[in-house]
């Protein structure tokens, strides 16, 4: 008898794991609130249920009994399945944890319990706890909200006059209202692709990032292996397995992001998931050869994930950077395809669309993905095509 994979969610997001379980030869059931999910028509089942629901996910996943419960580069289902994976005694993190990867306060308390380095923060309730910790915040600093992702709200405050513009802004942005204040780390930021197995973390890849800088700090870019290496890279990894003890994963995938200051790695926040921005799903088989959405799924049904490196070599992603505009054309893609160790090109814009100023992922137009010898090589092939790709704008 086929074991059973329920999904929770059925984005594009999710896809890549819906299909890796089916070549798995899995039966797969989605969770979604939307009827006209992407993932839908691959998986065997579909339930009608909002991925942030923990009620009616743990009814799904009772009426269901899967043999394990997952998602894929999502925050937002965390709890659901937490709670569900629980509740049917499945491998995966608990309630716990879940909060704290999720809950930004939460997660840095953690950090500062357990001794891992992390900047100093402020967590603001309402604009009265703000005024209350004024005079205690040095500037520059960072405000985001304490439950979002991909950049949104996130905003770089210069001094005491921006303070209440920046509230604004990442209340905005968040769920549950809560905003954190925090010390502005400067140097080179790196993210960290984790799997982690009955209580032991393994590091798969270190990535090299590029952003927007300040004020929104968006990612541009993702380059693999890391430029870091020796006693640095030693430094990345250990803070990395102490930041995932820190908040209790024990069994399940995370991402790790993390700056590189002058007195060493700084913790900036973590997810119990694979990373988003094609990470996981695209520069670590290329760089590395594992299979980390196989080596997830694996571990959320209890077997024994296959986590060897395969191979050495680069790879990246670039995202375009364009003015703004209204998009009146794309051409060049086909060509630019076409060039060694490029393996994937998406816009995610369509004619007609605006491009804006970049304040979070959702802005971008579009990505290259490319293999190389290193990770040099790898950007460089970016870089090539898109010179290649013409963008033009009204």
């Amino acid at each position: 008898m086929k074991k059973k994979l329920l999904i929770i969610g059925a984005s594009v997001l999710q896809l890549p794991a819906i299909k890796k379980a089916k070549e798995m030869g899995l039966e797969v059931a989605v969770a979604d609130y939307n009827p006209l999910a992407i993932g839908i028509p691959y998986a065997d089942k579909y339930f009608k249920a909002s991925t942030i629901d923990i009620k009616a996910i743990c009814k799904v996943a009772e009426d269901y009994l899967p043999d394990g419960i997952m998602t894929l580069a999502t925050d937002m289902p965390m709890r659901s399945i937490a709670t569900a994976t629980t509740k049917l005694g499945l491998p995966g993190i608990t309630l716990e944890t879940a909060v704290k990867s999720t809950d930004k306060g939460e997660m840095i308390k953690a950090f500062k319990e357990h001794g891992v380095a992390a900047p100093w923060f402020f967590i603001i309730e309402n604009a009265h706890s703000l005024e209350s910790v004024k005079e205690k915040i040095t500037f520059p600093c960072i405000m985001k909200p304490a439950d979002n992702s991909g950049s949104r709200g996130v905003v770089l405050v210069k001094n005491a006059d921006e303070l209440a513009a920046a509230y604004s802004y990442s209340y905005e942005h968040s769920h549950g209202g809560a905003v954190l204040v925090e010390e502005y780390l400067e140097g080179n930021e790196v993210s960290v692709e984790v799997i982690i197995n009955k209580g032991k973390a393994h590091i798969l890849e270190v990535t090299d990032k590029l952003t927007t800088g300040n004020p929104y700090f968006v990612e541009m870019g993702h380059s693999q292996p890391s430029k870091f290496v020796g006693a640095d890279l030693k430094a990345i990894h250990l803070l990395a397995e102490n930041a995932v003890a820190a908040v209790g994963i024990k069994d399940g995938p995370a991402h790790v992001e993390i700056m590189v200051t002058q007195n060493g790695p700084v913790m900036i926040e973590l997810g119990a998931r694979m990373g988003g921005d094609f990470i996981t799903t695209h520069l670590i088989p290329l760089s590395t050869g594992i299979d980390m959405i196989k080596a997830t799924i694996d571990i959320s049904l209890g077997n024994v994930p296959d986590l060897e490196q395969k191979q050495h070599y680069g790879s990246a992603i670039r995202y375009f950077n364009v003015p703004c505009g209204t998009i009146q054309s794309i051409n060049g893609v086909e060509e630019a395809v076409k060039l060694e160790g490029i393996k994937e090109i998406f816009i995610t814009k369509q004619i007609g669309e605006k491009s804006t100023i970049i304040r979070s992922s959702i802005d971008r137009v579009g990505m290259v993905i490319a293999q190389g010898f290193d990770a040099k090589d790898a950007v460089e092939k970016c870089e090539m095509a898109m010179k290649m790709i013409k963008i033009d704008l009204l």
